[in-house]
């Protein structure tokens, strides 16, 4: 079991602060690394190492170049390496009137600066991070980029699971969230092929729904679809997370590792 082991290494997260974020900074430094946990606002941030014993909290705006690139050198100073980065920061659909979710939701009237700025985060974002990540692991001769992805970006949404028990469709699931996850694993692809023989592995993982508070009918609807008969809890992704990480998957890049309960499998 040595192969899971991280003592020694540097991890770096975006969007660490985020429900899975969270978790995936626990599981890596419970497997030995030094994590840095970066977010948009570095006082949650810098909370959040300390609530969670981190080596640091940063403040990280994944879509502006210079944010990235004085993370990396504030990284590189401080700890001289990074073996392991994981690209989380991600945005969802959110409609802030609940009464117009069921319309500006619909892909006829998504609005356009919905759609660019899931787009800038969840594609540019990690496009950003790997460009200047990925070189600094290739001069090492050794790292692992984990890019979250989702369930979402290999096959469509079913509009179905949103449904209220009365038939009421009170949102629909966009365009722009999958399409933005799918362009997240062929990235993985691109970029696993470009840095293979400079000792840099590069996967995604993708993970299903996790029960965090939503509607009874939802969780009903969604566990309905899913084999294992459940939402996932946060802390399901913690192993997929370190075995990516660690050494335990030396022989494995450009994969797209699916954590779903089988969500896909039908």
């Amino acid at each position: 079991m040595n192969g899971f082991n991280l003592e020694g290494t540097v991890s770096v997260i975006t969007g660490a602060a985020g429900l899975l974020g969270r978790e995936h900074c626990r599981a890596l430094a419970e497997a030995g690394s030094t994590v840095v946990a970066a977010d948009l606002d570095a006082d949650v941030a810098a909370a959040l190492a300390a609530e969670l014993g981190l080596a640091a909290g940063l403040g990280l705006d994944v879509t502006n170049p210079g944010s990235v690139a004085t993370l990396c050198d504030v990284v590189m100073r401080t700890y001289g390496r990074v073996d392991v980065l994981v690209n989380n920061a991600a945005v969802n659909d959110m409609v802030e009137n609940p009464s117009l979710a069921a319309e500006l939701s619909r892909f006829e009237n998504y609005p356009l600066s919905l759609w660019k700025r899931v787009m800038d985060v969840n594609v540019t974002g990690v496009f950003l991070c790997c460009q200047h990540v990925a070189p600094i692991m290739a001069r090492q001769g050794r790292g692992s980029v984990i890019n979250i992805a989702s369930t979402y970006g290999v096959v469509a949404p079913d509009q179905s699971i949103y449904r209220t028990p009365d038939g009421q469709q009170p949102f629909y699931k966009s365009a722009a969230y999958p399409t933005s996850k799918g362009a997240v694993v062929m990235l993985t692809k691109f970029l696993a092929t470009y840095y293979g023989d400079k000792g840099v592995r590069i996967n995604a993982l993708s993970p299903g729904g996790v029960e965090n508070g939503q509607a009874d009918h939802f969780v009903a609807n969604y566990s309905a679809k899913t084999p294992l008969g459940r939402m996932a809890r946060p802390t399901d992704y913690r192993g997929a997370l370190v075995f990516l990480a660690s050494e335990a998957s030396a022989y494995v890049t450009g994969h797209n590792l699916m954590v779903d309960g089988g969500w896909t499998a039908w």
